[in-house]
C-alpha cells in the first residue's frame, strides 16, 4: 500500500470510528450497481472502498469472436509467435492459431477432477521460456478417496503433447469439496511465482491456519520450493511457502508494471468481493471480516467488517460481480484504457474497467453488455498485438477480440 492510499485510508478509518455505528455512509448508487447491497447495515471503512463512480471512456471498439467451439475454458496464454494456449476446465490444453483456429488437444496433460469449480485451471509460460519451453499447470487433482487438491505442474511445451511433465507443488491439506479453488499463477520481477489457493469453500477456517495451504496465496520457486524471503520460513507450525493469508476464493492475480507489487481479486459470499494488494505476511481477514453475509442470509462470524491486525480490502462490491481474472492493461491499441485494472465478471456477465489513481480504485465502467453480449467472463488477457481477448465461461465457450472501432 502506497503512502497516498495509507493517508487515505487512516483518514477515512479515523471518520468511521469518530462516527455513530464506526462506520461510513454508503455512497450513492451509480449506475454500473442500482441494487441495495446484501451486507445490510455494513458500511466502507473509507471514502472510495466501493460504489466508485462511472468512468466512461467513450472508447469505441469492436468485439468479435476469435475462437469458438471451447467447453468452458479457463485460461489464456500467448506465446511470442503469437498463437494462444489455452486451457479447458475438463482437462484439455489447446493451441490457438493466430487466426483463431483451435488445435487438437495437447497430449501430456495430467488428469484432473473436473467437477464444479475444479478441473484444469490456470497456464502461464516460465520467464525463459524462450530458451527453456517450460510452462505451467495449475489443476484440482486427484487425491484419492474422493478427495482432491490444487497442483502445479510444469512440463515443457514439445508442438503436440507435453514433454517431462512433472508435478512441483501439491496444497495440502486434500479437501472433498470441489469449490472455492482459486488457482491463478502470477510471476513476479524476480523469477518467484505466486499460486492462489481457495478455502475449498466447506473448510473456511482453515483460511486463519498458517498450517493450511487453504485461503492462501503462496510464493514458490520453478522447482516448487517455498521461495526466499517468505515471511513465515523457520515459524513453527507454519507452511513455509505462504505469502499472505485470509483468502476466501482468489480467481485473479496479476502483478502491477508500474510497481511489481502482487494484486488480487476474490470472491466473496453474497457481498464481498474485493480487490487486494496482498503483501508479504499480511492477513486479509476471511472469515472474520467480510463485506456481504452467507449464502443463507446468515452473517459470517460475527458479521463484523473491522478488526485490528486485519487488512481492508483496497475496494469491494456488494452486490457481487463473481470476478475471476486481472490484467493490468499495457497496450496502444486503446490508449485512453491504458493503465486501466480490467477483471472478468462471471456473475456480472461483464467486463469490469477499473480507473486507477495511484493505488486507489478512482472509477468503474462495465463493458461487453452495451455490444449485446451476456456471458460469463472467466479470463482477460492482453494480446502481443495491443488487444484485449476475453473467455467465456460456457459449454461453447468463445474467446472474443476487442479492437478499436
Amino acid at each position: 500500500m502506497d503512502a497516498k492510499l495509507g493517508a487515505v485510508v487512516a483518514a477515512g478509518l479515523a471518520l468511521a470510528l469518530a462516527a455513530p455505528g464506526h462506520a461510513q455512509p454508503l455512497p450513492p448508487t451509480n449506475a454500473n450497481e442500482m441494487r441495495a447491497p446484501n451486507g445490510k447495515g455494513q458500511r466502507p471503512a473509507f471514502p472510495g472502498q466501493t460504489r466508485a463512480p462511472v468512468d466512461a471512456k467513450g472508447v469505441a471498439y469492436a468485439v468479435t469472436p476469435w475462437a469458438t467451439g471451447l467447453d468452458y475454458p479457463w485460461a489464456l496464454a500467448f506465446l511470442p509467435d503469437g498463437r494462444g494456449l489455452v486451457t479447458e476446465r475438463p482437462g484439455r490444453l489447446r493451441y490457438v492459431a493466430r487466426d483463431g483456429k483451435l488445435s487438437a488437444p495437447i497430449a501430456g496433460v495430467p488428469a484432473v477432477v473436473a467437477e464444479q469449480q475444479g478441473g484444469l485451471l490456470d497456464v502461464a509460460l516460465d520467464p525463459k521460456f524462450a530458451a527453456n519451453r517450460r510452462i505451467y499447470l495449475t489443476y484440482l487433482e486427484p487425491r484419492g478417496g474422493g478427495m482432491s487438491g490444487i497442483a502445479v505442474a510444469r512440463a515443457e511445451l514439445n508442438g503436440p503433447a507435453l514433454a517431462n511433465l512433472k508435478v512441483i507443488f501439491r496444497a495440502e491439506p486434500a479437501q472433498a469439496d470441489p469449490k472455492n479453488v482459486g488457482s491463478r499463477i502470477a510471476f513476479a520481477p524476480d523469477g518467484t511465482m505466486f499460486v492462489s489457493i481457495g478455502d475449498r469453500f466447506e473448510s473456511m477456517a482453515q483460511a486463519q491456519d498458517l498450517g493450511s495451504d487453504l485461503g492462501k496465496i503462496v510464493r514458490i520457486d520453478t522447482e516448487g520450493r517455498p521461495a526466499a524471503g517468505n515471511p513465515f520460513v523457520g515459524r513453527a507450525g507454519a507452511r513455509p511457502e505462504i505469502w499472505s493469508y485470509g483468502h476466501r476464493n482468489p480467481e485473479a492475480l496479476a502483478i502491477d508494471p508500474r510497481t511489481g507489487a502482487l494484486w488480487e481479486v476474490e470472491h466473496g459470499a453474497r457481498g464481498g468481493d474485493e480487490v487486494d494488494i496482498a503483501a508479504k505476511g499480511r492477513n486479509y481477514g476471511w472469515p472474520v471480516i467480510t463485506y456481504g453475509i452467507d449464502y443463507s442470509g446468515a452473517p459470517i462470524g460475527a458479521g463484523i467488517t473491522q478488526k485490528p491486525g486485519l487488512e481492508q480490502p483496497l475496494y469491494y462490491w456488494d452486490p457481487v460481480i463473481a470476478p475471476s481474472a486481472m490484467m493490468f492493461y499495457t497496450g496502444d491499441g486503446f490508449p485512453a484504457w491504458k493503465g486501466s485494472l480490467f477483471v472478468g465478471g462471471l456473475q456480472a456477465q461483464a467486463l469490469v474497467r477499473l480507473t486507477l489513481n495511484g493505488d486507489r480504485i478512482a472509477g468503474e465502467e462495465r463493458l461487453l453488455k452495451e455490444k449485446q453480449i451476456y456471458q460469463r467472463i472467466r479470463d482477460v488477457r492482453q494480446g502481443p498485438d495491443g488487444l484485449i481477448y476475453v473467455l467465456t465461461d460456457a459449454p461453447a465457450g468463445v474467446i472474443y477480440r476487442l479492437s478499436p472501432q
